[in-house]
């Protein structure tokens, strides 16, 4: 990734898994199956570093701690509010999304020029907007929940804790994960149907070629 003041092929010192990722403008990190703290701080520092990062599906973090435990906890800081006015906050979110915003946004100086601009860096979705569906998706293996996590703890996801806390869009975001998946595996089968006829055509033109043109091409990596 690297920071605003070197080039990118140049910084050092970053600790994200994603050294692919170098060249790339904006990075899109599905959420599903990592852990909530530790996927945020990763995050963190990139943003600080000058990266574009966008999240999607944070209703499928999982957090350490059984459901009843982590309800407690979010119970324990909802009760937090200011004496005078509780308009003036602090303001407790209950989507998945705003969730992992705050979270980040808790390890980034977000009152500093510095700590602004990183936040602005930032791009949270609740499922995965049409935009981004067939975009390239990463994971960030330190952060995900099979090295994180033995596989006897007990943990939850996000979206069942924001649905106890009053999020009311679980449903909504399943119908649409549903409705998405099902376009993208017509997509894919229209897509290996192309390949195929494109393979196809590419084999009839080889046979009606010489051996030595044959030889030329695949030299060239051509067939």
């Amino acid at each position: 990734f690297g920071s605003r003041t070197q080039p990118r092929n140049q910084c050092a010192g970053h600790h994200l898994e994603l050294a692919v990722m170098f060249t790339e403008n904006r990075v899109i990190v599905d959420c599903k199956g990592h852990m909530l703290g530790r996927l945020a701080s990763c995050v963190a520092k990139e943003l600080l570093n000058g990266q574009k990062v966008v999240l999607v599906r944070c209703e499928k973090l999982n957090q350490s701690g059984s459901l009843y435990r982590n309800f407690l906890k979010w119970g324990e800081f909802r009760r937090k509010a200011t004496n005078v006015k509780h308009a003036h906050g602090p303001f407790h979110h209950r989507a998945p999304s705003k969730i992992m915003q705050r979270a980040i946004r808790g390890m980034i100086p977000h009152k500093t020029f510095k700590g602004r601009c990183a936040l602005d860096r930032l791009e949270v979705f609740d499922g995965i907007p049409p935009k981004y569906a067939r975009r390239k998706h990463k994971i960030v293996p330190r952060a995900q929940k099979i090295n994180c996590l033995k596989p006897h703890r007990p943990h939850c996801t996000l979206g069942d804790l924001s649905t106890k806390a009053g999020w009311k869009y679980k449903e909504l975001i399943e119908r649409l994960e549903a409705k998405r998946m099902a376009a993208q595996a017509k997509y894919y089968e229209n897509k290996k149907g192309h390949v195929a006829a494109w393979k196809d055509k590419k084999a009839a033109a080889a046979k009606k070629l010489t051996k030595d043109q044959q030889e030329i091409l695949t030299a060239a990596g051509v067939l």
